[in-house]
């Protein structure tokens, strides 16, 4: 069965496609949008426990050596490298500048942290599965037009 040019149907279908082609544009104008409170929303996770971290340097300490399991590194220096991590790259994640490496910094602390705390509720593991998740967004979508790695690109192609 075809359909002809002037038939009721085609007109109906083409007006579908109209409406898709619209809704389509409508999403596309908002994927910034959606970046940006992706790359917010997880960068202020690790702020937060990068924080935690560095008010009470002493306990941290202490949870390296006796409690996180961080495989080939000493706990004194894992606890450091994960704070440091935590604060420096959830920063530069949210401003989206080194977008995609800071946000493969994460992913890698964040499994990390899976591996090396065994005693972690199902609850937290899907915790951070949902982090885990929303950092690929960014490692392979890149962190968006909403961004300073945008903007510079911009400045810098011919």
């Amino acid at each position: 069965m075809t359909i002809d040019a002037d038939t009721p149907r085609f007109a109906f279908a083409c007006k579908l496609v109209g409406l898709a082609q619209r809704a389509i544009r409508g999403l596309d104008w908002l994927a910034p949008l959606a970046d940006l409170v992706i790359r917010i929303w997880v960068a202020n996770v690790f702020w937060r426990s990068g924080l935690t971290k560095i008010e009470s340097f002493d306990t941290t300490l202490q949870l390296f050596r006796y409690e996180y399991s961080v495989p080939l590194l000493p706990p004194d220096v894992a606890a450091y490298l994960a704070t440091f991590t935590e604060l420096t790259f959830s920063v530069l994640l949210t401003i989206g500048l080194a977008g995609r490496f800071s946000a493969s910094a994460l992913f890698v602390l964040n499994a990390v942290a899976v591996i090396s705390y065994p005693a972690l509720q199902d609850f937290a593991v899907i915790d951070h599965q949902l982090w885990g998740l929303l950092l690929l967004v960014s490692v392979f979508h890149g962190p968006g037009k909403l961004s300073l790695d945008y903007l510079i690109s911009k400045k810098l192609s011919c």
